[in-house]
């Protein structure tokens, strides 16, 4: 059965659009810890998310960025905020629709398995899963997974998006410039030593694997993977 997660401070709305969703034959799961949405999007599981964006503490921007760190599940905003730029912050920061308040329940309906068909269904792209792979070592880019033997390494986006451009220029350098350009739109607002800081996060997630030294400095150049592994460079 597909899992409807809904994100609405709210109560009488979300227990409203929980109780239509189910007369359809979804489970709907209701948040209510706002604290820490992503410890029940994590439990829940769920094949699409309905947000708000005005919630307590952090908004749902917020919330769908980081859920975006972790997976590709449909995310449809709800909210009264009925302003272009409103909807164009929702898809920038990573939500596939919206919906203002008030809103019928048909339309809400309609939506959501309008997006299930694209992610799931009939309009889903029909891809097998993409890896990358160099001696051992593994890159699942849809997942935001490392695996190397049996160890698994959780990744952020960010992270993912660098570890791919080392696998896919290995055994050459990546530019510095090159790998900005790949992870970040508007390179005009990125300092230098944010790549720094993002490139300490991926050699810690190597030695998370058992991969000591992985990512090598050139000097005036970029970056370079290795894969030391039981003393020997492959």
């Amino acid at each position: 059965m597909k899992k409807i997660m809904i994100v609405e401070d709210d109560m009488k709305i979300a227990e409203y659009l929980g109780s239509f969703i189910e007369k359809y034959g979804y489970e709907s799961v209701i948040a209510t810890d706002f604290e820490d949405i992503m410890s029940t999007f994590r439990e829940t599981d769920p094949t699409l998310l309905l947000l708000d964006i005005n919630l307590p503490s952090y908004d749902g921007y917020y919330w769908c960025r980081q859920i975006r760190k972790e997976s590709i599940c449909p995310v449809i905003f709800i909210s009264a905020r009925t302003g272009e730029m409103d909807q164009v912050m929702a898809l920038d920061n990573g939500g596939d629709d919206f919906i203002t308040k008030p809103f019928h329940p048909d339309i809400v309906m309609a939506k959501i398995r309008s997006q299930l068909r694209r992610a799931y269904g009939e309009y889903a792209a029909k891809l097998e899963e993409r890896v990358l792979t160099q001696h051992g070592l593994s890159l699942y880019p849809e997942r935001y997974e490392m695996h190397f033997e049996q160890e698994v390494a959780q990744l952020t986006k960010k992270e993912t998006d660098i570890i791919e451009s080392l696998l896919e220029r290995y055994p050459r350098v990546a530019g510095r410039q090159d790998l900005l350009e790949k992870i970040w739109d508007d390179q005009a607002y990125v300092d230098e030593n944010t790549l720094n800081v993002n490139i300490a996060r991926v050699r810690k997630k190597f030695e998370d694997v058992g991969l000591e030294d992985a990512v090598e400095t050139v000097r005036g150049a970029g970056y370079r993977l290795r894969i030391t592994w039981k003393e020997e460079v492959l």
